[in-house]
Parts: C-alpha cells; structure tokens; sequence
C-alpha cells in the first residue's frame, strides 16, 4: 500500500490496483505501521472491574500469589462473582494489561455524555484520560459548561461562555464559537423562547421518508400518501 503511495498513485488508483473498497485502503494508507492497525480486544464490563487495582498490585507485588488468596482479598472488598469468572479474568491478562486508548469516536462519545450516565470503569479510564492531556481537560470542561447552558436555557451567561472559549488552545471549539457568533440572534432565541422548529423538521422528515418509499410511482401517489398520512 506504502509502495503505491510512494509512487505518487492516489488512494482510487490503488484501490482499483489492489482489488479493494475504498473504505479499505484509507486505514493502510493512515497507518505508518502494521501494529497500528491492530485493534485490541473488547471486553465488556464484569464483576473483576471495580478490583483491577487490587489485583494488578497484589500480582506486582506478589507474582505468585494464588487465585484462591486473590479471590478471599477482593471478596472482603465486596466482589460477589464466582472463582471461574476471575480465572478466566486474570487468564486474559485484563488485570496486568494496560487501558487500551480509546477510538476518537468512543472518546467524543464519552465527553457527549452525562457523567452519571457512563459507567463506573468508562468514568475513571476517562479521568485518567482528561488527567494525561491538559488540552482535552479543558475540552471536556467546556463541554459540560455549555451543556449545562443548553440544558438550563440559561442564555444570558452564553456571551461568556463564548468569550471563554477564545483563550483556550483548541481551534475545533474556536471554529464552532465562530459559527454562534455567525448566527447569535438564533442561538440566543433558541435558549430564550419556547418556540421549536422540531414539529417541522419532523414534518419534513416524513415527507423524505414517503418520498423514498414512493418516490419511483410518481408525484400523484406521493401526494396522495403525504394528504393521507
């Protein structure tokens, strides 16, 4: 894929070369290295979650330590799974393995979300997140503050948040306050009346809808199914 580029073809022309979707060639010709395209295995969250720490330094500490000791140390703490939920955790080295780095689109996700709506492991790997990177702290701060001004309508403190943002070090967010400032008189009326264009989007929404389903019969049935519905 790297030869291809090298030779100055495009990502179509190899693509075509290689037999391959698009989608395809975009994450090779991202990459820099074969280890990056690698993903490492998702787990979901077990009952050996909340005793990680524990465990990781009882094993640093204890190499040898055996499962039965491990298993009496976290059901003092509170564990409550059973003997083989553990050995097939410890097996898989999820308790000496360091956090995997989330996707940008997991972390987005994260920072979008509610506090308490995230689970107690994707909270505290999202803290250790927010402590590594300063710029990203001050990203997930900014986000709350202007949650927090959508959710409590609160339009007159939205000048300041505005203002706030033209200090910090992220471009993103500098070019999303550039497009309120484009169009303040609707942003401001959007957190100060009780007006919404929410019955028309979902009018319009519809009616795209209807015209997917029948937009091959012709404009007579369409309108006849937009009268009906």
């Amino acid at each position: 894929m790297h030869q291809l580029l090298d030779q100055g073809v495009g990502l179509l022309d190899c693509a075509r070369q290689l037999g391959w979707a698009l989608n395809t060639v975009k994450p090779y010709a991202r990459a820099e290295r074969a280890e990056q395209l690698q993903r490492p295995p998702q787990y979901r969250e077990t009952l050996v979650d909340p005793f990680r720490d524990h465990l990781r330094t009882r094993r640093t500490e204890e190499p040898g330590a055996a499962v039965t000791q491990l298993l009496t140390e976290i059901r003092e703490q509170g564990y409550t799974g059973s003997a083989n939920l553990l050995v097939r955790y410890l097996n898989q080295d999820r308790a000496d393995a360091e956090r995997a780095t989330p996707s940008p689109r997991r972390l987005v996700s994260w920072l979008m979300s509610h506090p308490d709506r995230l689970p107690a492991h994707r909270r505290s790997h999202l803290d250790e997140l927010l402590d590594a990177c300063p710029h990203v702290t001050v990203l997930a701060a900014r986000i709350s503050a202007f949650a927090d001004l959508l959710t409590t309508r609160r339009s007159r403190d939205l000048d300041a948040g505005i203002t706030g943002v033209d200090s910090d070090d992220l471009p993103a967010l500098q070019c999303f306050v550039h497009g309120l400032r484009m169009d303040l008189p609707a942003v401001t009326a959007g957190l100060t009346l009780p007006y919404s264009n929410g019955p028309i989007e979902g009018a319009n929404t519809k009616v795209k809808l209807l015209n997917r389903m029948y937009g091959r019969a012709g404009f007579a049935l369409l309108r006849q199914r937009i009268l009906l519905a």
